[in-house]
């Protein structure tokens, strides 16, 4: 049993080569429990290959990943699966001509012993789920058409498929890309609940004040590297952190000495 604010998934010294680019360069990553923790970089600083290898799409070329202090290897999709990670990519990976109950369920439907689906166990499970993570509209139920709403909730559709395969660690890649303000307001209302589950997310962002706003710890990649990594408390507002990251792109470096007692 893992206690909050311990690792869950732990990366160390990960190196991931395309022929002769090595896009991971000794990359060391916590993931603790019951936190939102922000990843962050510019385009092509590795976020994508860094969020692709903890998913297990990626195999690292060289390094180790500990899930619960235990490592495994091979790491695989199934091994991330297994070990309570999932991804939702910017696609989310929803069919919109289908109704909510049907894309939670898809490729994990319940079934009975004959083999049939059961409908209304699936229906009952949709509701928790949704009122789990903050479903609080009263026009969606799960028959709705995805199709039917918005960015928002489509993403928090994404999130609860998520939960009910077991997740102890969410990953969002680019959740609020091209969001509202209200539509953004109900993605950090889905992970704030997620949070309040005692689950773990990870959330991916190009825009440092939605990544800010809602995060309790950074972590800076630049150029394939680790560039640096604290809490909230450490930063004097999203303004200082943008200011570092400015510095790193401007340099290669930034200065962290506030945050060294920190992380």
């Amino acid at each position: 049993m893992v206690a909050a604010g311990e690792p869950i998934v732990e990366m160390r010294n990960i190196v991931k080569r395309f022929g002769s680019v090595e896009a991971l360069s000794g990359v060391s990553m916590k993931v603790r429990k019951g936190e939102v923790l922000g990843l962050l970089g510019d385009n092509g600083a590795g976020k994508s290959t860094l969020v692709k290898t903890l998913a297990g799409v990626h195999d690292p070329d060289e390094g180790e990943i500990f899930v619960k202090g235990q490592l495994v290897s091979p790491w695989t999709p199934l091994a991330a699966r297994n070990a309570g990670i999932e991804t939702v990519f910017q696609d989310r990976a929803l069919a919109p001509q289908h109704s909510i109950v049907t894309n939670i369920f898809m490729g994990r439907e319940i079934t009975n012993t004959f083999g049939l689906i059961r409908v209304q166990r699936q229906v009952a499970e949709a509701n928790r789920l949704m009122r789990e993570i903050g479903f609080t509209s009263k026009v969606f139920n799960p028959d709705s058409t995805v199709g039917h709403l918005s960015g928002g909730e489509r993403q928090g559709v994404a999130i609860a498929r998520a939960l009910y395969n077991n997740a102890d660690v969410i990953v969002l890649d680019e959740p609020t890309t091209s969001l509202s303000l209200t539509e953004t307001q109900k993605v950090f209302r889905f992970v704030e609940a997620v949070k309040e589950s005692g689950r773990t997310v990870v959330f991916i962002g190009h825009n440092i004040y939605h990544v800010y706003d809602i995060a309790d710890r950074f972590f800076v990649i630049d150029r394939g590297r680790e560039a640096f990594e604290g809490p909230k408390a450490a930063f004097r507002g999203a303004d200082h952190l943008i200011e570092m990251m400015h510095q790193l792109a401007e340099t290669g470096s930034a200065d962290v000495s506030h945050l060294q007692a920190t992380t």
